[in-house]
């Protein structure tokens, strides 16, 4: 049959982005490859490791995009560069990207080179704006939560204002890299 694990991880990808992340399952993927959905089994425990394994799958597609387009960047322009290829996974790859916010056990997430390296480079680009822990973690939680909540809304079609959506999405950028900039650092708080 030709199943392997990364050919099921890879179909399940596909899967995702054409019917969504919920859809996925064990014999969605089985009817895929015309087997039995007990054949799958031997390469994948159940739905839940099947689901971790494109979330790390898909986190590592993303995190590649995000390494291309900052390298050699630093400051607003690395910001704008992350945020752009992080909205484009996401509206390209909806399905994918849904795997993405799932949550994971620390203990995979800590043996994940892909998470690792979407930290280093997370982390890397808001060092540039002087921060350091625990503003960091604060930071990166503010630019996830903006990118992830715009490109929500922009996939589900619910930006009906009419404004370019692109214009609105470069001044929400503008104003992160404000923030950064202007961050209210952990130890300044505590004078």
């Amino acid at each position: 049959m030709g199943v392997t694990v990364e050919r099921l991880v890879a179909a399940a990808a596909e899967l995702a982005d054409e019917a969504g992340f919920d859809r996925v399952s064990i014999s969605a993927l089985a009817r895929r490859f015309g087997v039995k959905d007990a054949s799958l089994y031997s390469h994948v425990r159940g739905l839940k490791d099947l689901r971790t394994r494109l979330a790390l799958y898909a986190g590592g597609e993303l995190i590649d995009r995000i390494a291309a387009a900052v390298a050699g960047r630093s400051g607003k322009e690395a910001l704008r560069a992350f945020a752009g290829a992080y909205r484009d996974y996401a509206l390209e790859h909806p399905g994918r990207y849904a795997a993405t916010q799932i949550r994971m056990d620390q203990a995979l997430v800590a043996d994940s080179p892909a998470l690792r390296r979407t930290a280093q480079i997370t982390y890397g680009m808001l060092r540039a704006y002087g921060l350091e822990e625990p503003d960091l973690t604060d930071a990166v939680r503010l630019l996830r939560s903006t990118f992830h909540g715009y490109c929500l809304l922009e996939g589900a079609g619910g930006f009906g204002a009419d404004r370019d959506v692109q214009a609105s999405w470069d001044k929400a950028v503008d104003a992160l890299h404000l923030a950064l900039v202007h961050w209210p650092r952990e130890r300044e708080n505590d004078d």
